[in-house]
């Protein structure tokens, strides 16, 4: 994006190891006008972190450069499918556990009656709304009964004319955290635990979420893993984000345009991607 001010971002720790493989790196704002894509080898989608303020300008940008002779990672196909959250629904159909959800269309009106029918379904004290097309929590209220019913008229027209989703607060992401899994291609690289501050449930950083390297249990990994291997054509990279549900744990998201993939804290994780990338370049995947 043009301007990462008020961003955590970690992708400049890949410069010195992919210059060492012979690599030259060049920063673009997709909002830059005329670019000559060809000119680069491959384009990598890492920061865009306002891309679902214009989505279609975005994913034109996105086509012109997979028009281009350069490579564009991840694959158009994939971020075309990932841009709207409606892919978990595709992904349940597939057998992966996500967190209960109720979709809504453009089409559908928010009022009060809507909203709080939401509560009963999902049993829940608290809900999550937020839109299909979104970005660090942009646009997303955690509700109790009594703040959906102040909040009515703000929501309605926050949500006029945008596909959303429903989902129960899911308390583990209060008291335990959400796993973050990272994967370069098919390869596991590593995992964090991304807490909220006290009285918040964003865990982003930009939000005050803290961030803990751990090494992640094993049935974490299997369902992780197995998540993965249903994702055709194989990601460059991948964020699996993961919150645990009883014994298990359930897909919040799959990450697959332009997650924060950590680098700061796991030292080797630079070096191990440009290796990645070196070798994916040059066998073509």
């Amino acid at each position: 994006m043009d301007n990462l001010d008020d961003f955590v971002h970690y992708d400049y720790l890949l410069k010195d190891p992919l210059a060492s493989l012979g690599w030259n790196v060049s920063d673009i704002s997709w909002r830059t006008r005329e670019v000559d894509w060809s000119r680069f080898d491959v384009v990598i989608i890492r920061s865009p972190w306002d891309y679902q303020q214009d989505p279609d300008r975005f994913m034109n940008v996105l086509k012109e450069i997979d028009h281009s002779t350069a490579r564009l990672e991840n694959a158009l196909e994939l971020v075309q499918w990932n841009i709207d959250k409606t892919y978990l629904r595709d992904l349940e159909q597939r057998g992966v556990n996500i967190v209960p959800t109720r979709w809504g269309r453009k089409s559908d009106k928010l009022d009060q009656q809507k909203l709080l029918s939401w509560f009963d379904y999902f049993d829940a004290e608290e809900i999550v709304l937020k839109p299909t097309i979104s970005a660090g929590a942009d646009d997303t209220y955690r509700l109790t009964i009594t703040k959906a019913k102040q909040r009515v008229d703000e929501l309605a027209e926050v949500f006029a004319d945008r596909a959303f989703m429903v989902q129960p607060m899911m308390q583990n992401i209060v008291d335990e955290g959400e796993f973050s899994l990272i994967y370069f291609g098919e390869e596991y690289s590593h995992t964090l635990l991304k807490t909220p501050k006290p009285h918040d449930f964003r865990v982003q950083e930009e939000h005050g979420g803290r961030l803990k390297t751990v090494e992640p249990e094993k049935e974490l990994r299997r369902v992780s893993d197995q998540l993965m291997a249903k994702i055709e054509p194989t990601p460059l990279y991948s964020r699996v984000d993961m919150v645990r549900e009883g014994d298990s744990f359930s897909l919040m998201e799959l990450e697959l345009i332009e997650p924060s993939l950590y680098f700061n804290m796991d030292p080797g994780s630079p070096e191990r991607f440009a290796n990645f990338l070196d070798r994916w370049m040059r066998i073509g995947s």
